[in-house]
């Protein structure tokens, strides 16, 4: 709901799509508050997403997890 609001303000009021979703403006606006806090994590899973598969390449897909995990260690990864 709360990005149908956020996608939609352009066209109609906050105060309006509130209303019609029953949401609170409060909650809406937390959510929006929210947003960047919520995208660093996924950031940071794209991250490690991507240096599991270098590894995976590297190794001819022959590293299982333990070799992987062991690979991210020896990078720094946490």
């Amino acid at each position: 709901m709360y990005r149908f609001i956020c996608v939609e303000k352009a066209q109609f009021t906050v105060v309006l799509l509130c209303a019609v979703l029953g949401v609170a403006r409060s909650s809406y606006y937390a959510w929006e508050a929210g947003k960047q806090a919520r995208g660093v994590p996924e950031r940071e899973d794209l991250a490690l997403v991507q240096e599991i598969t270098v590894i995976r390449v590297a190794s001819k897909r022959t590293y299982g997890v333990p070799r992987v995990h062991a690979e991210l260690r020896r990078r720094g990864a946490q």
